[in-house]
């Protein structure tokens, strides 16, 4: 390790690095631009259901357990076919989040539903797109004087 404590190179750490913004604020922004994703591949993506506004919620809180919980243990575990791929297997797995994320949903008898592999692969794309998007509106809003 070049310099660098185990800590400096580990992609999660608590409590959180400096560039890391936990703020309250933060993540309810974060809450709120993955509600608007869903919201946007439930309209737009066919195969991707959510039945009401609670429903909107209860799937945004599983989603963002998913993708805190769950998603950076796969990236590890796949790190040598993000790294064949050129990163582009982290698509499938985004796919694979929501899925996952639905498929509790439903366990839990939530009116939110993804059909079938593309509607999964559609749905995390456009969830990401709408989230670099926002989020990056957002940073840019808070950085203008």
């Amino acid at each position: 390790m070049s310099g660098g404590s185990y800590r400096s190179w580990v992609s999660w750490e608590w409590p959180p690095r400096r560039g890391d913004d936990w703020s309250l604020a933060s993540l309810a922004l974060r809450f709120v631009v993955s509600a608007i994703g869903i919201l946007l591949a439930d309209q737009w993506v066919r195969g991707v259901s959510v039945g009401d506004w609670q429903a909107l919620l209860v799937a945004t809180a599983i989603f963002a357990i998913v993708h805190t919980f769950v998603r950076p243990v796969l990236l590890w575990v796949t790190c040598p076919l993000q790294v064949l791929t050129l990163g582009l297997f982290t698509l499938l797995l985004n796919a694979a989040m929501l899925a996952l994320a639905a498929w509790a949903a439903g366990q839990l008898e939530v009116d939110f539903s993804v059909d079938g592999f593309w509607a999964a692969f559609l749905g995390a794309l456009l969830i990401s797109i709408t989230g670099m998007v926002l989020t990056g509106l957002a940073r840019r809003r808070e950085a203008s004087p």
